[in-house]
């Protein structure tokens, strides 16, 4: 039983079978932010979300508890990551230019432009490129902003946790109205793209794994993954969606 839980002994012990479900979001999270950013720390934070995850719990709801869990440990994290500004007003500004780049590539080609395509519409060498995405690596991390107030307290199945994951570009699938769109900008994507997003989503594989999968660099995948990011964002844009990723 964990409704209502009071017995102390009882709360550890969960506590204690949950820490590896902490490590593995704060690893999972801390993998797309800046070097600076200590994996403790969130860790730490993830401990208090999974706390939290203990008091509110309700067994009626039918939902997981490792699923809620999931949820509260994830929430905290983004949500202390959010209070901090971790990003630097130069990562972002660079991020604004290459989310003005893609969209403005997007639409006068009418598809995803190409890595050639966006170094060469920025002024930069492809390398440089690929150098910029990873300075700007950590802003496209969400925060719980966009939950309606009451979601966190009236969860009722597992579609609406997975629609709560503001971090998961897949989970916009359930809500019907984005389906079709988003769905056709991923099949757009490239075969590696599609797949790194797979892996790190669904498999919910750290970057670093995907990388030994894939046999490429952790900071290559990394790449990848924020190149699919900046494509979908830009395709969503112009149906005003983009903050949703």
């Amino acid at each position: 039983m964990l409704t209502g839980m009071t017995d102390k002994k009882r709360r550890d012990e969960i506590i204690i079978q949950y820490t590896p479900l902490v490590k593995n979001v704060a690893e999972r999270i801390v993998s797309r932010l800046p070097n600076h950013v200590n994996k403790d720390d969130l860790i730490s934070v993830g401990i208090i979300g999974l706390i939290s995850a203990l008091k509110k719990f309700d067994e009626t709801k039918n939902v997981p508890f490792a699923t809620y869990a999931r949820f509260r440990i994830q929430g905290a994290i983004l949500d202390e990551l959010r209070s901090r500004d971790y990003v630097s007003r130069s990562a972002r500004n660079k991020a604004g230019k290459l989310e003005s780049a893609f969209t403005i590539l997007q639409g006068k080609l009418e598809r995803y432009p190409t890595d050639e395509e966006v170094s060469d519409f920025l002024g930069i060498s492809v390398d440089e490129y690929y150098k910029l995405l990873d300075e700007t690596r950590g802003v496209y991390i969400l925060s719980t902003d966009n939950l309606a107030p009451d979601y966190c307290d009236k969860y009722c199945t597992y579609d609406i946790l997975e629609k709560m994951n503001q971090s998961n570009p897949y989970s916009i699938l359930a809500h019907n109205e984005l389906k079709e769109i988003l769905k056709t900008s991923i099949d757009s994507l490239s075969l590696k793209e599609r797949l790194v997003l797979s892996l790190y989503y669904y498999e919910e594989l750290t970057l670093k794994e995907i990388g030994m999968v894939m046999e490429l660099t952790e900071s290559r995948i990394c790449q990848i993954h924020s190149q699919a990011i900046l494509k979908l964002k830009s395709r969503l844009k112009k149906n005003r969606y983009d903050k949703l990723v």
